[in-house]
Parts: C-alpha cells; sequence; structure tokens
C-alpha cells in the first residue's frame, strides 16, 4: 500500500481542481463537444496546479467520457458520450459478474434499443447497417473480422435508436464482454446462421416494425435459458 500513500492529498485535491474547473465550463457553456482543450502547460498555469496535476485531472475526464485525446493533435471535449468500461470492468472482477450476467444485461439493453432503431433509423444509419450485414456474410471464415462487423453492426443499431444514453451504456457493456465474445467465437456454417440473424434484424429495422425488430434482436441474444444464436 506504500505506492497508495506516495500519492498526497494535495496532488490529489489539484487533480481534482482541474476536473471541476473543467466542469464548470462545461456546465456554463464556455466548453462545447468537438472543442478542443489549451495545452497542458497553459491550463496548468491558468489554473495554479502543476501539469502532473492536469495529466491527473484529464484522465479522470477521459475515464468519464468527457473528453478524447488525439495523439499529435490535443484533448478535445467528448463529440459523442462514451462511458469507459473500465470502471465496470473493475467492479465485475470485484464481485464477480459472470458471463451470464453480462449477457443477460447486453440482452436487456439491445431488444430495446432495436425497437426504438426500427421506429427512428434514418436511411445513412440503415445504410450503414447493411454494409455491416454484407461484411458479416464475406468474413464467415475469419472469425477475427467476423466480429468486428457484429460490434460495428450492433453500434449502428444503438446509435440509431436515438438516445445516447442507451448508446453509450450498450457500448459500455458490449466493451466488457468484447474478450469472452472473441475467445468463443465459432466458425465457418455456425457464423453464416450468426449472420443470418443479424440481417433479419436489419430487414424488421429497414422496415420500421418495431415489434419484430424486438423479436429479432431475441432470437438473435436469446435469454440464457436458451440455447444461443451467438456465441457467448
Amino acid at each position: 500500500m506504500a505506492e497508495i500513500r506516495e500519492f498526497r492529498g494535495s496532488d490529489a485535491a489539484a487533480a481534482e481542481l482541474v476536473v471541476n474547473v473543467l466542469r464548470g465550463q462545461i456546465e456554463k457553456g464556455l466548453l462545447k463537444p468537438g472543442d478542443r482543450l489549451p495545452p497542458e502547460r497553459e491550463l496548468a498555469q491558468r489554473i495554479g496546479v502543476s501539469r502532473p496535476s492536469v495529466r491527473a485531472g484529464l484522465r479522470s475526464l477521459a475515464a468519464m467520457g468527457v473528453v478524447q485525446t488525439k495523439h499529435g493533435s490535443g484533448t478535445y471535449i467528448a463529440n459523442t458520450p462514451q462511458l469507459d468500461s473500465r470502471p465496470l470492468g473493475l467492479l465485475a472482477a470485484l464481485h464477480g459478474f459472470t458471463p451470464e450476467q453480462m449477457f443477460e444485461a447486453r440482452r436487456v439493453l439491445e431488444v430495446g434499443v432495436a425497437g426504438l432503431a426500427a421506429e427512428r433509423a434514418t436511411p445513412e444509419q440503415i445504410a450503414a447497417m447493411a454494409e455491416e450485414v454484407t461484411g458479416m456474410f464475406a468474413s464467415v471464415d475469419d472469425p477475427e473480422a467476423f466480429l468486428r462487423h457484429d460490434i460495428r453492426f450492433h453500434r449502428a443499431i444503438a446509435m440509431a435508436s436515438g438516445n445516447p444514453i442507451l448508446a453509450s451504456l450498450v457500448e459500455m457493456v458490449s466493451s466488457l464482454y468484447f474478450e469472452h465474445r472473441r475467445r468463443n467465437l465459432p466458425r465457418g456454417r455456425d457464423l453464416r446462421e450468426i449472420a443470418a440473424t443479424h440481417r433479419a434484424i436489419y430487414h424488421a429495422v429497414r422496415a420500421h416494425d418495431v415489434e419484430r425488430a424486438r423479436k429479432e434482436m431475441s432470437v438473435h441474444l436469446p435469454s440464457p435459458d436458451n440455447s444461443p444464436v451467438e456465441a457467448r
């Protein structure tokens, strides 16, 4: 525990000050999505803290999904809300969340999101889903590539829900579940069957059929009591 004690209270307070100053600017409308923050040196001078304290504060804000660092460009206020899965991952390790529990959480979220997507999806969002379904069928012999298209499809569904909170929650839970899915992906014919379930969801969303979209997502992500179509 010695290394924890080395992080002095004044250091923690300075990092928290950075968070509070930037939070205040966001709440007052002085910082908006996409805005670039001043360099660390300038922030440190403005706030009256050290550069390490600025970095610590920005790391905290990044974990909240408030800022994003682009290497070689700087730190920006996030354009879209994105919840970091690391805190949830730590809780999963601490409290022993099971893959079944994570899958259940994902299912509850995504069935509802599919219905909203069927109601609200734009032509551009529907086209993005179609592209990922095509990619899945084209990569049934490459599980890693298939999984990338799979993830992007579900992300497109979540974005099409029109609810950024739900989209962020879907992304966070899916990120937590990613490694388990990657290790347990089936191959060949099974992947083709999974691609077909995605295609059925896509057709329901394209038809703006809310109940059918929810039903097809339920088939794709069945309850833990049933045999799953998608690898858990």
